[in-house]
């Protein structure tokens, strides 16, 4: 490495995709893109699911005075908040242009919200749907006749109180069920839905006390499409063979509706 282009790490190439280098550090990293191709590629993906997410939270951006406040706490009295005030910080994230799970120096600062390791919570998804969503008798565990059971159930296995089952009838897709399978080596929940034309989708819940990431991003894989949000030590994501809006707006919808 030539001492004009110094090592570049993820950070970097992640502020970059975010537009929160100084000048002298943009210039740096266009250079090394310009000699890394697959990096290029890379970043070039994160800002396209920037706009994704940015399109996807629009209707909940309401920039006030006192969102930076949201995001310059001193690490020490950190805390994960209520719902409320999740969805008042997130406004204030992609108000501030930090999106698709990559914020700002701010954060890349907290050793509480440092970005995963790995991915393995989507790829756990379109696992559970590619094993279920084409069952024809036992998709699931829970028929949608014992949806109260269902939630109840899952909810003790998560140790979710009050644990809701997404409605998304008014987007077109009912209920089949639901089932108890493995997240990351833990007790997680799944929900499969169905719309007249026989598209299935499904809903993964996960648990993970040792989980310090936030993050919100897309994955695909062949024609299966994951949208997935990590808030706290809970982790979600929705999974279908759908168009992306249609996902993006289940997506939406169930953040609505979960729990926190």
């Amino acid at each position: 490495m030539n001492e004009i282009n110094p090592t570049v790490t993820e950070a970097d190439l992640h502020a970059y995709a975010d537009g929160h280098l100084p000048e002298a550090d943009r210039v740096r990293i266009e250079e090394w893109l310009s000699e890394h191709p697959d990096d290029a590629a890379q970043v070039a993906g994160w800002q396209a699911q920037n706009a994704e997410i940015r399109s996807l939270f629009a209707g909940h951006e309401k920039s006030r005075d006192t969102d930076s406040d949201l995001v310059s706490r001193p690490a020490a009295a950190f805390a994960w908040p209520r719902r409320s005030a999740v969805a008042a910080a997130l406004a204030a994230f992609f108000a501030l242009g930090a999106v698709a799970g990559h914020y700002g120096p701010q954060f890349f600062e907290r050793p509480e919200l440092q970005l995963a390791a790995s991915d393995t919570f989507p790829r756990e998804a379109q696992n559970a749907f590619l094993v279920y969503a084409g069952e024809v008798r036992h998709p699931v565990e829970v028929f949608a006749n014992e949806e109260a059971h269902l939630a109840t159930w899952l909810g003790k296995r998560l140790a979710i109180a009050n644990l809701k089952v997404p409605d998304l009838q008014t987007l077109g897709f009912q209920l089949v069920g639901g089932r108890l399978l493995p997240v990351d080596g833990r007790p997680g929940a799944m929900f499969m839905y169905e719309n007249q034309g026989g598209e299935r989708l499904t809903v993964l819940v996960g648990r993970n006390a040792d989980n310090r990431t936030t993050s919100f991003r897309f994955a695909a894989a062949d024609k299966v499409e994951t949208f997935y949000w990590i808030d706290g030590e809970l982790g979600y994501a929705v999974t279908g063979e759908i168009s992306r809006g249609m996902l993006r707006k289940v997506a939406e919808e169930c953040y609505r509706q979960f729990p926190s």
